[in-house]
């Protein structure tokens, strides 16, 4: 736990997100210091951690929460609540990346404010959120998002398998998917957490509305959002350069993260 008024942080998951994170981490944040990380492959994520100054142990999910003050879940949607359930019944600041499982489960807000725990969903690959935000406190009238992938991006996503929809060799734009952003994060867990956390920022999964295209013409994930409420009407276009390691990861989710923890013991934070 947390030592001379550090924050002590575990990290979930050690794929393209972790070892970023914990390799900023490793090389100094004021306030925070890196304890423990997990992996599905022990053995893998112990070499990967080549060239760390203090390489932290590897552990399973369940076990993070007893060793840190802050939770971090970067692993597969399929096992968010073995990470999530033990983090929040514990108390701790719980910073979720799969933010489309989160939706499905919220008894989980409860259960942090029983525990005197905290749910902090970055930012990630979008942008605009503080504006959203403000403007739920007053009435939004709707919010809209349109997402446009390179086609490697979505191979893979379970509703594309089971619905028989290819996508190998396009030639042209194909919408694959038109509806709520909750039935989004169920269609594409590991493609549309950007969607799920306008819809917490905003009015709602069911309230917000999405378009996933696969677009063989666009190298970058393109999301277009429009808000349109009682205090503003805005547009933002994001165009995020997807990682060479995993190309459904925006290269600026493990910066949103790290820019998440600076804010966390930062003397001074800005934006709400």
């Amino acid at each position: 736990m947390a030592k001379n008024g550090e924050l002590t942080v575990g990290i979930g998951g050690f794929g393209v997100i972790g070892e970023a994170v914990a390799r900023a981490l490793d090389a100094g944040m004021d306030g925070l210091k890196l304890v423990a990380v997990s992996a599905r492959d022990r053995d893998a994520a112990a070499e990967r951690m080549g060239g760390m100054t203090s390489p932290p142990p590897v552990v399973t999910l369940s076990e993070l929460a007893d060793l840190a003050d802050i939770v971090i879940e970067c692993a597969p949607a399929s096992v968010f609540t073995e990470v999530a359930e033990p983090a929040v019944s514990a108390g701790r600041i719980f910073i979720p990346l799969s933010c489309g499982v989160l939706l499905e489960h919220p008894e989980l807000e409860a259960l942090a404010a029983e525990a005197g725990g905290r749910i902090i969903v970055p930012t990630g690959a979008l942008v605009g959120l503080d504006a959203v935000r403000a403007a739920a406190e007053g009435v939004i009238h709707s919010v809209r998002m349109v997402t446009r992938k390179p086609p490697k991006g979505l191979i893979g996503a379970p509703y594309l398998v089971e619905n028989q929809i290819r996508i190998e060799n396009l030639d042209a734009p194909l919408l694959v998917f038109e509806g709520t952003a909750r039935a989004a994060a169920k269609a594409f867990p590991a493609n549309v957490n950007v969607a799920a956390a306008l819809s917490l920022a905003g009015n709602g999964p069911d309230n917000t509305t999405i378009e996933i295209w696969a677009d063989p013409g666009v190298e970058r994930n393109t999301h277009n959002i429009k808000v349109d409420s009682d205090a503003t009407r805005f547009e933002m276009t994001i165009e995020g350069i997807p990682s060479r390691e995993n190309p459904a990861t925006g290269m600026l989710t493990p910066l949103s993260v790290i820019a998440t923890l600076r804010g966390l013991v930062s003397p001074m934070k800005v934006g709400t």
